[in-house]
């Protein structure tokens, strides 16, 4: 059995193109935007697009789990940090950018995808990423000790919910007080 090879180099360019460009046409027009609407924006032909995600729900999955990806590097990042605030700059990133992440999950709802399928790849990686973040904030005294992982989760899911609703930042910032430890500046 021989091993798959990688894609060529031209090929690899090509799909970070098409994902680049396709998340700037849905946050432009949101899920009515075609796929040779991202395909004139990457400056490929539609084959291109269609060779690399065969339909536009596997363009938004591919948007979606490059979007966690993403998330889980930086509360990686934020762990590395000294700074006893990295937990909170971290939730605060990830919900004032909610918006154009909640829309790629709306419009692959609306083409009747599972967005709870679209994260399988990187939800483990991305929950061991906030693990390690909310411990050191844990070990830092920053964060509440009966806070765990999964609240952090739910509490991210809902706080970019809400902003949606919220005229300003005031959910946020409850939130947040409510994660800090007791005697936590």
């Amino acid at each position: 059995m021989t091993a798959a090879r990688p894609p060529r180099a031209d090929a690899q360019r090509n799909r970070a193109r098409v994902l680049a460009a396709a998340e700037q046409v849905f946050a432009q027009r949101g899920s009515s935007a075609s796929t040779e609407e991202v395909a004139r924006a990457a400056g490929v032909g539609v084959g291109t697009v269609f060779r690399h995600f065969p339909t536009k729900e596997a363009l938004l999955q591919a948007l979606i789990v490059q979007r966690l990806t993403r998330i889980a590097a930086d509360a990686r990042e934020q762990a590395a940090s000294p700074d006893p605030a990295a937990f909170f700059d971290f939730f605060a990133a990830v919900v004032g950018d909610s918006a154009s992440k909640l829309e790629l999950v709306d419009a692959l709802a609306e083409l009747g995808g599972d967005p709870t399928e679209a994260i399988a790849p990187v939800a483990e990686e991305l929950t061991a990423a906030v693990a390690v973040l909310l411990e050191q904030a844990q070990q830092d005294g920053a964060v509440r000790k009966d806070v765990g992982v999964a609240h952090v989760i739910a509490l991210l899911a809902g706080a970019s919910q809400a902003r949606r609703y919220a005229a300003d930042e005031r959910p946020l910032a409850v939130i947040l007080d409510g994660l800090r430890a007791p005697n936590a500046e």
